[in-house]
């Protein structure tokens, strides 16, 4: 049997070939592999050797050969594919050993020339992978170190590797390769001009029961690279599977967390927020946030930035809840939630990084896609318009209600007061109706005065700012833009109320 290795990540190949070695395999390699292979003091054949022909053009020209690809494609159980190989004095190749040049790593350089990146195309290595991958009935091929410990088990129990190995390996190759080819097709087609071409790389994470509703299938699957604040990378520590419904709702729980970085707490409701605080800890937040709206998070999630301890966990415990998010759990506290075996207790890592990614959303027949929407504009004294100013205690609570309200559905309003949100506005047709509710709710909750109004787009006409005089608020916030931002900002000034211009929106359909 004889393997053929060449590789770009050597991490574990040593141990592999030497075990292969000690199976009775001949190993066939190139290069840097051969080198690091014959300084271990392991005996290798030159791949030269089999194609009598040399390496050359500095190396692209080295296994684009008849005597490798004809090894590894011809059939065993093909007389005329035996009888070429005979004539031609080719030997077969048992086990193909390859990964790629690192095109990708390349090209994630700062200022990476066009020629750097050309040179780390690999030819041979994919052509012989789909070679490999092709002939998987008879060839074993290999594009991932983590597999060298399943194929080197199976070669020492049963000779060689099983038929079913072998065909998912082949599977493997075929996707590293396409992988491969998506990232460099993508760079070239940049740097020619070419209009842009989008591959999506995801793998399935998750056969859902349903999707939103029964009667719709669904999945849930999980790009390659690493993200915090992430549901696709995130821990479940108790409780059933996730539903779609509740995916959606924890993403949109945790891009609020993303938010705050003092002890901040949510519960979250159709994606919307029906209860949020700041405060000392996470007792006083979750007490905060539950208090805000204690009929609306009945069946809610609820996430935070803190440890969830035995104290709130103890609190909690008797609210209905689908979801808790948090960093992470004390033994204590998950001790006392998982007495509910239902409650999904899911571990987040809240690393903040300037890393991002592109939002998508499928439409009929296309795609959407954005930045997401990470920033948000400190409000500052600076951004007033009117002639009353804020005081320190209003620019607390102007920034935590501009914090909450770029997470609420359009047309969105949010009151809030000693950062906790007393009224939520959702979803409206219209922006007076957004209030309605959202002012509507936090004198409900016992507030009447003093409150704190934030807004995700410019109010169209001064109706908002009336109703919001009448309704207690003394301070605004909101983008400002529209062609009547001077009504507004006279209404203010004659109803006393200061109101503070940030000159960005958030739009959240």
């Amino acid at each position: 049997m004889r393997a053929l290795i060449s590789v770009s990540d050597k991490t574990g190949v040593v141990d592999f070939v030497k075990q292969l070695k000690a199976l009775g395999w001949d190993i066939i390699a190139t290069g840097g592999t051969m080198k690091l292979l014959q300084d271990n003091d392991i005996q290798v054949i030159n791949i030269s050797k089999i194609t009598d022909f040399p390496e050359i053009c500095d190396g692209r020209v080295k296994t684009l050969h008849p005597k490798v690809h004809g090894g590894l494609l011809a059939r065993r159980d093909n007389p005329e594919h035996l009888k070429a190989l005979k004539d031609n004095a080719i030997d077969f190749i048992d086990m193909v050993c390859v990964n790629l040049y690192p095109f990708s790593q390349t090209i994630e350089k700062k200022d990476v020339t066009i020629e750097e990146a050309i040179e780390n195309i690999d030819i041979g290595g994919p052509s012989m992978l789909r070679s490999a991958a092709k002939n998987y009935s008879d060839v074993t091929v290999v594009c991932n170190t983590e597999d060298y410990q399943i194929i080197l088990d199976e070669i020492r129990k049963f000779g060689n590797t099983m038929p079913n190995t072998r065909l998912q390996l082949s599977a493997k190759a075929y996707t590293h390769t396409a992988e491969y080819d998506m990232k460099i097709a993508t760079f070239i087609r940049e740097k020619a001009g070419l209009s842009e071409k989008l591959f999506l790389e995801f793998d399935l994470l998750q056969s859902l029961r349903y999707g939103e509703n029964p009667h719709q299938n669904a999945k849930f699957y999980r790009q390659n690279n690493y993200m915090p604040f992430s549901l696709a990378f995130a821990k479940q520590l108790n409780g059933k599977e996730l539903s779609y419904n509740n995916i959606q709702d924890a993403n949109a729980a945790l891009a609020m967390v993303r938010e705050f970085d003092e002890p901040f707490c949510v519960g979250v409701k159709h994606m919307n927020p029906c209860g949020a605080a700041i405060g000392k800890n996470i007792v006083e937040c979750w007490t905060k946030a539950y208090n805000a709206d204690t009929v609306s998070i009945f069946g809610g999630i609820v996430a935070t930035n803190q440890q969830i301890t035995a104290e709130v966990a103890e609190l909690m415990k008797h609210v209905f809840l689908e979801i808790i998010i948090a960093s992470s759990f004390s033994v204590e506290a998950l001790a006392i939630l998982s007495t509910k075996k239902n409650l999904r207790l899911i571990q987040v890592d809240m690393t903040k990084n300037a890393e991002t990614q592109p939002q998508l959303l499928s439409v009929i027949g296309g795609l959407l896609m954005q930045d997401i929407d990470l920033q948000t504009k400190k409000v500052v004294a600076e951004m007033c318009v009117t002639d009353i100013k804020p005081t320190c205690e209003q620019l607390k609570d102007l920034n935590f209600g501009l914090k909450i309200v770029k997470h609420i559905k359009s047309n969105a309003i949010a009151v809030v007061k000693n950062g906790v949100t007393l009224g939520i506005g959702a979803g409206q047709m219209n922006r007076i109706h957004s209030a309605e509710i959202a002012m509507k709710q936090a004198h409900s909750n016992g507030q009447t005065n003093d409150l704190i109004l934030a807004s995700d787009a410019f109010f169209p006409f001064d109706d908002c700012v009336e109703l919001a005089a009448q309704m207690g608020v003394t301070a605004i916030v909101q983008p400002g833009g529209s062609v009547r931002d001077e009504e507004s900002i006279k209404k203010a000034n004659e109803k006393k109320i200061t109101m503070l211009l940030t000159g960005m929106r958030h739009f959240k359909h």
